[in-house]
């Protein structure tokens, strides 16, 4: 029998990607095939860890077979990642399998299997591992009353975006407003930076030709902090304010979804070049967190 689907691919996020470009970053996009469809998110510009937050649906999808077989057994879902390339094409960075969550038409989209939870897949480059992708697949079947019968798509709603649809609510993490302080510490021989929530761009390193410069980087965003003058050679000439830079950022409330710090060190030299000295990624951040304490508890706690 023909069976007719539509295909709700959630894709959120992705961390942890293999770094295909020599800044030690990549232009990642990812590319879902299911049967003889494919479709792709948006390009995001160096980030080891991009935030698509991107709906990708596919409509009239067309199965054969019996009605339990695909829901018990639906086809696989290749997901794979690449990195764009401004000139010729682009280098395939990893590829990751995933079989969406079935719902047949004479069943109710609610709990406990719909909506679908995000999940982490496990990216592979071959043999070896080259991150984690957090996404949610949904397939639904199309019933004699057609797509009118869906379940509908409930924002957010972004107009900046254009045709591009977030994932939409239910399935997207719950964010919350953090500010994230990176701090800044001198060292006779190298310079380490202490950072939290944001990815990390560059930073300077003494005795090199240029100047250098520091930043941190999680989510997608970067943040980047003043070079430093190639001729400080002593200690506390670098940074000498060392204030720490901070900014806001949403991330989700759930620790676990807290996408890594990516830190990397880097040689700035003339014409605005750089060169890519090492980097270095933190990929749990739950000890850099600070949540202040409840000032109504504390005053009951204070009355009592």
């Amino acid at each position: 029998e023909k069976q007719v689907f539509q295909l709700r691919a959630h894709m959120y996020q992705a961390r942890s990607l293999f770094a295909a470009d020599s800044s030690g970053l990549s232009d990642p996009f990812a590319r879902v095939f299911f049967i003889s469809q494919s479709q792709c998110t948006e390009v995001l510009n160096e980030t080891l860890c991009p935030t698509w937050d991107q709906l990708l649906v596919f409509d009239n999808v067309e199965l054969y077979g019996e009605a339990h077989e695909m829901r018990d057994d639906p086809p696989i879902i290749v997901i794979e990642i690449y990195d764009q390339d401004t000139v010729g094409k682009a280098d395939f960075m990893g590829r990751t399998f995933a079989k969406p969550v079935v719902k047949m038409s004479d069943e109710q989209y609610c709990p406990p299997r719909f909506p679908p939870q995000l999940e982490y897949y496990q990216i592979y480059r071959g043999n070896a591992t080259a991150g984690d992708l957090l996404a949610a697949f949904e397939l639904l079947q199309i019933g004699p009353g057609g797509k009118s019968d869906l379940p509908p798509i409930d924002g957010p709603t972004d107009m900046d975006r254009g045709p591009i649809l977030p994932v939409p609510l239910g399935i997207r993490p719950v964010l919350s407003r953090y500010r994230v302080e990176v701090t800044a510490l001198e060292h006779p021989v190298s310079m380490w930076s202490i950072a939290w929530g944001r990815r990390a761009s560059p930073r300077v390193l003494e005795g090199q030709e240029g100047a250098g410069r520091q930043g941190s980087a999680c989510g997608g965003q970067t943040g980047k902090q003043a070079a430093a003058s190639p001729k400080s050679q002593e200690i506390g000439s670098l940074f000498p304010d060392h204030h720490p830079s901070s900014a806001s950022q949403d991330l989700p409330e759930n620790e676990l979804l807290h996408p890594p710090l990516n830190i990397r060190v880097v040689d700035c030299r003339a014409f605005g070049r750089y060169t890519l000295v090492g980097s270095h990624t933190v990929s749990s951040l739950r000890k850099f967190i600070y949540r202040p304490p409840d000032k109504k508890a504390q005053h009951w706690n204070m009355a009592g």
